[in-house]
């Protein structure tokens, strides 16, 4: 039984991903001035916060099995140092194609000064809107298996489109991810709401 203090929050949640979603596509030019207000019924009283993704691979074991998991994601329409945090593990688009995404933990965003431990490579600050995100796991080689910006380089938070909320590995191992405290608390009545374990596991590749 979800309690009505976490209702609350979660429509105050719902509310805020439709204005947010009816923002951007105004100003992008999908909507005009009138259908603004009509969109933001349409979103909040329409579909998810969450939607459900298959990521497969070693990057980010253990919080994802290298098998492979179903993850619960939250939808991030505009994602800025307002919405994601440092820690987070989120969804992105893989900026060497566009049609693939990604699972990593954002490690930076702008104005930190980024330093690698190869006296070759120069120290350099995140522009505005940049990030930075790594693999999971420490086991693989940086630059030759991990695939992540020690590989591409700062990617621009824009290309971020949802965070993990929740990895089913198998049907008896699954359990909320390991996100920011700041996200944790903001994250969890859509979890409490949206969470289905069945549907992830009748949705589960493995």
């Amino acid at each position: 039984m979800v309690a009505h203090t976490t209702w609350l929050r979660y429509i105050a949640s719902k509310i805020d991903y439709s204005v947010s979603l009816s923002w951007k596509n105004y100003r992008r030019g999908q909507i005009t001035d009138t259908e603004v207000f009509d969109t933001v019924w349409k979103n909040l009283f329409q579909g998810k916060l969450t939607f459900l993704h298959w990521n497969k691979g070693e990057e980010m074991a253990p919080t994802v099995g290298p098998c492979g998991g179903t993850l619960l994601v939250r939808k991030i329409p505009a994602a800025d140092p307002t919405r994601v945090y440092v820690g987070d593990v989120v969804v992105l688009k893989d900026p060497m194609s566009t049609e693939k995404y990604l699972v990593r933990r954002l490690a930076a965003i702008e104005g930190y000064e980024m330093a690698s431990t190869d006296e070759k490579d120069e120290p350099f600050v995140l522009e505005k809107d940049q990030c930075w995100v790594l693999a999971d796991n420490e086991n693989l080689k940086p630059k030759q298996e991990a695939y992540d910006s020690r590989t591409f380089g700062p990617v621009s938070m824009t290309d971020i489109i949802g965070r993990v909320l929740y990895c089913l590995r198998t049907a008896v191992d699954h359990g909320p991810v390991n996100n920011s405290h700041f996200s944790a608390r903001k994250d969890l009545p859509v979890l409490e709401v949206e969470l289905d374990v069945d549907e992830m596991a009748k949705n589960h590749k493995a």
